[in-house]
């Protein structure tokens, strides 16, 4: 059928409607929090109002221009004036936002402890943590975690920024500059069509610049690992690196010198890497394709990590691994809400450790037997298994999502078609997919029955609240309790009371055994943090008194009212 009178045909070289939706989607992903930094630069930094007001203008203008431009070229260049809009956005939130938290203090200090030639790790900071919106990290034992526990690059970038500022000003600073950086990094990597989705997914949204205006090492480590994992299957190919190849290497072993995150998701590239590599160039080739790129990324971690491992060699190797180590207060959105909120606690905690590394351990044998379905997974498969963590917060999933897009646009399943995948005999002969099915299932039962047990503990510890002192209406500097030890163990327990979902800090303990013996009963008398603790008077708070243990790790959790606590009703 010909076009009508007055109607211009369809250009074939006009941009596909997918990529106009995909512009429209970046450009609306810059509203999101625009307005609360507009309302707070409005009140006392005009300038930065009316910059933000300008950026207003360019979404609104760019969202017209995306669904009516007719080439390609012109679409593109929206793309870049997007990309330009949602890096002026991301700066002027750091402006009005960026003393940082509990990362970024941490990270700033490290970098002038360094600077003035003093130890960074082992060595405990309490004082950072007075700072307003300075979170602490509850450990199990009772303590706080006031030290340094991550690799030592994102203190030597933010080294040169100090003059920026005292707290945490520093870290955020050399981590929003990252972001941006890396943004334009993988915004250029991508095919043309796909730059949208990089703008979106990295600096849309607000997510990952909150994340950065905290101070996040994490960011650092995504950033360097951005171009590595762009069209990843193909390094390495022909049996050669080049200088991109070797640059992207030395990507990889600085990425594991900013964080420990990228260390859970190096095996699965590593693999992957190998499994593509043999099934084109057979197994001697692909293993030394695999040891050219593990030595570069090892070479570049160590050289990074040198000084601090020949200075202080035992305090810098408990300081990046404290994250796994430091045996904090369970925290986040997985699986460890049946016990902090759904059941009265649990009396093997341990156990999801235990679940979340079997689990990760469990996903690589899978990757690697089915890689060539699992492939274009690499960058998503690692994160499941922080879902069964003590400390499984969503942080952990979605600081590293410009990967997931990264693979999903660069590294497609038909990448993957010729991998190796290892088939012993069990699982090739006739009645391999069964075999295989039966493998599958077999590696990944240890972590799910290790997750079931962490998850079906019973508390240990049973709590009555006999007496409370108050300091006013709604604040208590004291509580009594009766504490009856169920179990066969002797437990030394520490205690809290929490409103809402997070965590607060310990009550000190003024009378009473420190340690209780197994069925046995004790009163213990404890004093509130700071001397007194505010009860919220909103009628949706729940009360919940806690106590952590170490060793075990256990929790037992009560949940109170405000008349256990010797508190009236709240108002209304």
């Amino acid at each position: 059928m010909s076009a009508g009178p007055g109607t211009r045909p369809p250009d074939p070289d006009g941009p596909a409607q997918w990529h106009r939706v995909l512009t429209l989607l970046a450009d609306v992903s810059l509203f999101i929090g625009t307005r609360t930094v507009w309302t707070q630069a409005a009140t006392h930094r005009p300038v930065l109002a009316g910059v933000i007001s300008v950026c207003y203008a360019s979404i609104l203008v760019t969202g017209v221009l995306a669904l009516t431009v007719r080439r390609t070229r012109s679409l593109a260049r929206l793309d870049l004036v997007v990309l330009a809009t949602a890096v002026v956005l991301a700066l002027c939130a750091w402006a009005l936002n960026h003393a940082g938290g509990d990362e970024a203090v941490l990270t700033s200090q490290a970098a002038r402890e360094l600077v003035a030639g003093h130890p960074v790790y082992g060595h405990p900071w309490p004082w950072l943590f007075h700072a307003k919106g300075v979170a602490l990290t509850p450990t199990t034992d009772g303590g706080y975690d006031f030290t340094y526990g991550y690799p030592p690059l994102a203190p030597l970038l933010t080294a040169p920024l100090l003059w920026l500022g005292d707290g945490g000003v520093p870290a955020t600073a050399a981590a929003t500059a990252a972001l941006v950086v890396g943004t334009v990094v993988l915004w250029r990597l991508l095919p043309v069509p796909w730059r949208p989705a990089a703008t979106m997914v990295c600096l849309g949204f607000g997510l990952l610049p909150l994340y950065a205006r905290q101070g996040y090492p994490a960011v650092v480590g995504l950033v360097l690992l951005m171009p590595v994992v762009v069209r990843w299957p193909r390094l390495g190919a022909r049996g050669r690196l080049g200088a991109a190849g070797i640059a992207r290497a030395a990507c990889l072993g600085a990425a594991c010198a900013a964080q420990q995150l990228p260390w859970f998701v190096t095996p699965f590239l590593l693999a992957g890497i190998y499994a593509v590599r043999r099934g084109e160039l057979g197994g001697r080739a692909a293993a030394r394709v695999l040891l050219r790129i593990t030595g570069i990324a090892a070479l570049t971690w160590l050289l990074i990590d040198t000084y601090f491992a020949v200075s202080e060699s035992g305090p810098w190797l408990g300081g990046i691994a404290l994250p796994l180590t430091q045996g904090a207060v369970l925290h986040g959105q997985g699986l460890v809400d049946v016990s902090l909120y759904f059941t009265p606690g649990g009396d093997r905690l341990d156990w999801y450790g235990r679940a979340s590394a079997l689990l990760a351990a469990a996903l690589l044998v899978v990757f690697v037997l089915f890689v060539r379905r699992l492939g274009p997974a690499a960058t998503v498969l690692p994160w499941c298994a922080f879902y069964l963590a003590t400390r499984s917060q969503d942080g952990y999933y979605l600081l590293m999502t410009p990967l997931w897009l990264a693979a999903a646009v660069t590294a497609p399943l038909p990448e993957f078609a010729h991998a190796w995948q290892p088939r012993p005999g069990p699982l090739a002969g006739p009645r391999r997919r069964a075999a295989l099915a039966v493998t599958a299932a077999a590696v990944l039962t240890p972590a799910l029955v290790s997750a079931a047990l962490a998850a079906t503990g019973t508390p240990p510890l049973r709590m009555d609240v006999t007496a409370s002192r108050r300091v006013s209406a709604s604040a208590l500097s004291g509580l009594t309790l009766r504490v009856t030890n169920t179990g066969g163990t002797a437990l030394t327990p520490h205690y809290m009371l929490t409103s809402g979902q997070g965590m607060s800090q310990y009550w000190s303990r003024a009378r009473g055994p420190a340690t209780i013996a197994p069925h046995t009963t004790a009163t213990v008398e404890l004093r509130a943090p700071s001397g007194a603790f505010r009860v919220s008077s909103k009628r949706s708070v729940r009360l919940r008194l806690r106590a952590f243990t170490a060793s075990p790790q256990t929790l037992s959790t009560r949940e109170v009212r405000r008349a256990d606590l010797g508190l009236g009703p709240p108002p209304g």
